[in-house]
């Protein structure tokens, strides 16, 4: 219920920001939250860039994250943007604001292909390509050899201290994976999760576990998500128990893995004066897998999201130009 209320208040707000838009030259100053990850640093570098070339606005990047940005959204009215928002840690308060209009969301999916999951490596999905989902794939632990037991299959988890160390193992014992002959690994650390993978696909060997996307590591070795054969269990399942220490979830049910959702939100008062620029921000989505490569380009030259704006426009054209109107593209073309 909440998401059809979500989507529903999004599709009221962005009809909206669309009627301001034609009535409205230039969007004027504006300020941009440039969130502390690799994927919301680099959107807010081009969405500076096209606002700026494009369409003559003046825009301010500042420092953000997801849950001080939203409350300095919520409470201030500032920045005026955030791109790159994940809405699971903000879902009900965000509800809240779009329903008495403080915020609006504009665009409910700027990035597609992203999200949580269990994911295996490109050599087993092209050796198995009958395994297409987890349920499927818990029957096979052989695939999956654990170094240390060789018996038991490797499922890759995350390291102490992570929240998704709580839910993968929650995951592990509401499939009975134990059971199945599975060990739920722990990488130590992020470098130790990363490097698992790196070993794995260099090998030529198999690799199951947890990731998420938009990554680099997903971009340089495409990993391929699985699907679910289980629905989502639902929020009382799911926050309730999946997500907290075992001594708090001593039967968690089975459910496929909690959905990712990211808008592009602005205040209201961008919705009133941002013209052209609330057009643009409803308009640009980036496909997963040319985020994960500009993700990739980012680490291997150590580019900062300005570096990799500037990288995108150059060799995606076709994509960002549709994005943006004739003129505005030349303004950008010009800017290069």
């Amino acid at each position: 219920m909440k998401f059809k209320t979500l989507s529903t208040i999004a599709a009221i707000g962005l009809t909206a920001g669309f009627a301001n838009a034609a009535m409205a030259e230039e969007c004027g100053s504006l300020t941009m939250a440039e969130m502390d990850w690799a994927s919301a640093e680099f959107m807010a570098n081009v969405d500076k860039i096209v606002l700026e070339a494009g369409y003559g606005c003046e825009v301010e990047l500042i420092p953000g994250a997801t849950t001080t940005t939203f409350a300095s959204m919520n409470e201030k009215g500032q920045p005026d943007v955030a791109g790159e928002l994940w809405i699971n840690a903000v879902r009900d308060p965000l509800a809240a604001a779009m329903a008495e209009g403080r915020l609006h969301s504009v665009n409910g999916g700027p990035i597609d292909g992203l999200g949580e999951g269990w994911w295996v490596d490109p050599k087993f999905a092209a050796d198995h390509p009958e395994i297409t989902t987890v349920e499927q794939l818990l029957e096979h632990p052989e695939f999956f050899p654990y170094a240390e037991d060789e018996t038991l299959g490797a499922f890759m988890g995350c390291p102490a201290g992570w929240g998704c160390q709580l839910s993968n193992a929650s995951l592990f014992r509401a499939f009975d994976m134990e059971e199945k002959g599975w060990t739920l690994v722990d990488p130590g650390s992020a470098a130790g999760l990363d490097g698992s993978i790196a070993k794995a696909v260099e090998r030529g060997e198999y690799w199951f576990g947890y990731y998420w996307a938009p990554t680099a590591v997903i971009g340089k070795y495409q990993l391929q998500m699985l699907d679910w054969e289980t629905p989502w269990g639902g929020s009382e399942n799911w926050d309730g128990c999946i997500v907290k220490p075992e001594q708090e979830c001593l039967d968690p049910q089975p459910t496929s893995y909690t959905e990712s959702e990211v808008h592009s939100v602005i205040t209201d008062r961008m919705m009133k004066e941002g013209g052209l620029a609330v057009d643009y921000l409803g308009t640009r989505v980036f496909p997963g897998e040319v985020m994960n490569a500009m993700l990739v380009y980012m680490t291997e030259n150590q580019a900062t999201g300005e570096d990799a704006a500037y990288y995108f426009f150059e060799e995606y054209e076709d994509l960002w130009s549709g994005w943006v109107s004739a003129e505005a593209a030349e303004g950008i073309k010009s800017e290069l």
